[in-house]
């Protein structure tokens, strides 16, 4: 089995995609010749032409409304918004017409083909309109789906699920990941569920719960934790929307306890709608209040990232104090 990194996975998944079917097609700024401003695109062009994979307008708002409208009419358009930073223009496309296409019609038509590709996150020392991560903002809108791989195996297997999915989904993309995280990726087709956390390690006094990146924050985190002698369960969300509950809900049923990390700022963030379902499903079987270890509610800073990041220590201090409680 061969090794990629998180961009030659997706870049593969891409292929298989565009080669299976003629009408998937691959449209966003810098990502015909150029490949991309990442190289996700790398080569695309050369192999299915210009009408499949082509270069957009700097217009946000303008690649998600011609997406819409491709959708609609029968194509299976994967577009790329540069960086999820940018994705805000084109919001109003992606939450009052992407989200409710279906639905206000009667599903006479829809544009369920939809895949939206983006890069998220810091990491990368990219200040603060190059890192934010805006997955909550769209977890509000009921008729999309969003989805977030953690290494290259996922990001294929998630993305060819997500562009064969009947539902517009948003595909998040950890940039610090892209060409740190390798690991072994099938070359055939294959495809991973939406909507189906993953349990990555099992363990018995605390639930450690995250997606993308943080994922290997979290390897960091428990690696300090058994030093502890603490036993931590490790969970991988996987899908913001729908976000398997039920997963969630039978691990902290054993443990008692839960530690929820993600990048984004802590008001308003994802890790507060799981933290209040959690509270309701397994109020009586709680060992300790639920522990949220997330961005600071700032713009994202440049020269202070490591210090605005939910890092290994500060999961470790929160996993440590839930045990301790």
């Amino acid at each position: 089995m061969p090794k990629m990194n998180m961009l030659q996975a997706i870049n593969n998944a891409l292929d298989i995609a565009m080669a299976e079917d003629d009408k998937v097609l691959c449209f966003g700024e810098d990502v015909g010749v150029f490949g991309g401003v990442f190289r996700a695109t790398s080569h695309l062009q050369e192999k299915y032409g210009r009408e499949r994979c082509f270069n957009t307008p700097l217009v946000e708002q303008g690649i998600i409304g011609f997406a819409n409208g491709l959708a609609a009419q029968g194509s299976v358009p994967v577009a790329e918004i540069q960086f999820a930073d940018y994705i805000f223009p084109a919001f109003d496309q992606i939450v009052n017409e992407t989200a409710k296409f279906r639905y206000r019609s009667g599903d006479l038509f829809n544009v369920g083909g939809l895949t939206i590709r983006t890069p998220y996150g810091g990491g990368i020392s990219g200040g603060h309109y190059h890192s934010q991560s805006p997955e909550a903002y769209f977890a509000h809108t009921p008729g999309l789906k969003i989805v977030v791989p953690r290494n290259p195996y996922q990001a294929k297997g998630l993305l060819l699920s997500a562009i064969r999915d009947p539902d517009p989904v948003i595909f998040f993309e950890p940039k610090r990941l892209y060409r740190a995280a390798v690991g072994e990726v099938p070359e055939e087709d294959y495809q991973l569920p939406i909507g189906e956390a993953e349990v990555i390690k099992e363990g018995s006094d605390v639930t450690v719960l995250g997606w993308g990146a943080q994922m290997e924050v979290i390897e960091r985190t428990v690696e300090l934790a058994e030093k502890e002698g603490i036993s931590c369960e490790v969970i991988d969300l996987r899908s913001i929307l729908p976000w398997d509950e039920d997963t969630v809900v039978e691990s902290v049923l054993k443990t008692g306890r839960l530690v929820i990390t993600h990048e984004a700022p802590r008001t308003g963030g994802f890790a507060g709608e799981i933290a209040a379902t959690i509270q309701e499903r397994c109020f009586l079987y709680l060992e300790s209040p639920i522990e949220r270890v997330t961005g600071l509610d700032t713009p994202f800073p440049l020269t202070l990232e490591k210090e605005y990041l939910p890092d290994h220590l500060k999961i470790f201090e929160a996993i440590k104090a839930s045990v301790a409680y």
